[in-house]
């Protein structure tokens, strides 16, 4: 397990769990020879190709467990939506919010993910390390499906629907949520030892809206998940001050951006709840001699007061020009038991 039950009750290890948001390619020099014969569709969707990219970390980098190669933008294509991979990025030829009646155009077919659960196969057929599943959570997922472009992450047309069109924005939450939990119980299903919500857009909409419409679809999220003995591992990126809702009934560990400190974090969450994060991914783009100093003077003291209920991990995923060997640096840095003591 990623989690046992020394994390999950808060006792002491010689050093944090680490692993690594967007680990799965983008920096790791094999990643990027495959790149140069597949498209990233192409990996995404052979089984055997994406059992590959999500061992890749583990094998490259040493971390303490994969994430399945995936993307979250494939529910909403399992969904009925249209997408396609451009030179910027994955849209849908056409946003959700230009539907009259979403219900006409969403039929949800778990069979167009069968990839991911096969490649989840692959993985635990080729290796014992602990494996991560995951998914978009309901707010985010939603805000790519009606804006229908990656690029404008402030998502005008998206949050103008929530206010102008709430039945059908409740029916679309529950859609996505009901399949979405499915998407995760089949990944449970084959083989995965932890599960993460990926909320990279929670903090779009003010906390009272998030409150009323999204935060009971994460709670639902936990419930189904954790039923199965699976640790549920929270990412609402951009809360702020809405940590202070992450209780036991949301999540397991909540993972915190880069621009909360852990310390208020750790203030705001409920004390049963452990943390993820939170390290800077532009932090990587400098030396490794300030890398060691930022993780000595705020992540070894931390660790110190709060072993046990806390996953070392960047703020967001690890950006595309990353240095390789910062990455592997840091991760053996991490590694060695002296470091925290």
């Amino acid at each position: 397990m990623f989690l046992g039950d020394d994390e999950r009750k808060g006792e002491r290890g010689n050093r944090p769990l680490v692993w690594y948001m967007r680990q799965a390619g983008r920096v790791l020099p094999n990643y990027m020879k495959l790149r140069e014969k597949y498209s990233f569709e192409e990996l995404m969707h052979n089984p055997k190709l994406a059992a590959d990219v999500t061992l890749l970390p583990v094998y490259d980098l040493g971390v303490d467990a994969a994430i399945v190669f995936s993307d979250i933008l494939s529910v909403p294509t399992a969904l009925g939506m249209d997408l396609e991979w451009t030179d910027h990025g994955p849209r849908f030829r056409k946003p959700l919010c230009e539907e009259k009646d979403p219900r006409t155009i969403l039929r949800p077919d778990l069979s167009k993910l069968s990839h991911v659960y096969e490649a989840l196969d692959i993985v635990k057929e080729r290796s014992q390390v602990p494996t991560i599943g995951f998914c978009g959570a309901p707010l985010t997922t939603l805000c790519y499906m009606l804006q229908g472009m990656s690029g404008r992450q402030e998502f005008p047309d998206a949050r103008k629907f929530f206010y102008e069109r709430p039945q059908e924005t409740r029916y679309c939450i529950d859609l996505l949520t009901e399949f979405s939990i499915e998407h995760a119980l089949r990944q449970i299903d084959h083989g995965i030892d932890a599960f993460q919500l990926f909320d990279t857009h929670a903090g779009v909409i003010p906390q009272t809206l998030y409150e009323e419409l999204f935060l009971p679809a994460v709670k639902r999220f936990a419930t189904a998940v954790r039923k199965r003995n699976i640790p549920f591992i929270y990412f609402p990126k951009g809360i702020g001050a809405g940590l202070s809702l992450m209780t036991p009934d949301v999540c397991d560990y909540v993972s915190v951006d880069w621009q909360t400190p852990l310390s208020t974090a750790r203030r705001l969450v409920h004390p049963e709840v452990g943390l993820q994060g939170n390290i800077d991914p532009y932090l990587l783009l400098t030396t490794q001699e300030r890398i060691v100093g930022a993780m000595k003077s705020t992540y070894v003291p931390f660790f110190k007061e709060h072993r046990g209920r806390w996953i070392l991990n960047l703020g967001h995923g690890v950006l595309a020009n990353t240095p390789f060997d910062n990455l592997r640096f840091l991760t053996e840095w991490i590694k060695d038991e002296d470091n925290w003591k």
